[in-house]
């Protein structure tokens, strides 16, 4: 653990909600994150750095110990698994439900079905849990492609409006978690060893979040 206290946040739509709250907590880049090149930032607080992640990569720069502290979606946490996090909160931003999806219309196989996803955990959970059987081929993006062009039968996918899913001819199916939110999360061992760091932070983001 270095002695600086590092912060990594997740790219995308969840920086632009979570650095609202980290400035109500006192912590904010010297320099415009969303602009610049560099993955490592100086704060207003002396020893505290943040860095820019792809939001799948936060849970393991906190888990072995190269971040203390991370933001992240609870749909990346349930899939990458949360061993060594502390989960302590929260954040109530960037809310969505993780569902399945088919064209709009179409009548699902009986047998066998191809499920495309990123969230390959997940999804093998769910639909064991459903006693049907799957090939699940992984994606990274571009989801809604896959059954408009018969790579797969369903997807596995992150739904907030729906309008995505819409506009390329999709449907929503079934719900398999409805409660999808951001979390900060904490390595175990840095809530030990910068107990009187962390916890201020993690008091005043649950303060700025109610």
């Amino acid at each position: 653990m270095s002695e600086n206290l590092i912060i990594a946040l997740s790219k995308g739509r969840i920086l632009k909600e979570t650095l609202p709250l980290l400035e109500i907590a006192g912590i904010a880049p010297l320099e415009d994150v969303t602009s610049s090149r560099k993955l490592i930032f100086d704060t207003t607080k002396e020893n505290i750095k943040m860095i820019i992640l792809r939001a799948t990569d936060v849970p393991s720069y906190v888990q072995y110990g190269a971040a203390d502290i991370g933001v992240t979606g609870k749909d990346v946490l349930m899939e990458h698994g949360a061993e060594g996090l502390y989960e302590p909160l929260d954040l109530k931003i960037a809310k969505c439900r993780l569902m399945t999806a088919a064209k709009k219309g179409a009548v699902s196989p009986s047998g066998r079905i191809k499920v495309a996803t990123k969230f390959v955990n997940l999804a093998k959970t769910y639909y064991a849990s459903q006693g049907i059987q799957t090939d699940i081929i992984k994606l990274y993006g571009a989801m809604e492609l896959a059954p408009l062009l018969g790579l797969a039968d369903e997807i596995v996918d992150i739904v907030d409006t729906g309008n995505t899913l819409k506009a390329n001819g999709l449907e929503p199916r079934e719900m398999i978690h409805a409660d999808i939110s951001t979390r900060l999360v904490v390595n175990r061992a840095s809530m030990k060893i910068k107990h009187a760091e962390i916890q201020p932070i993690i008091d005043q983001l649950a303060t700025a979040v109610k």
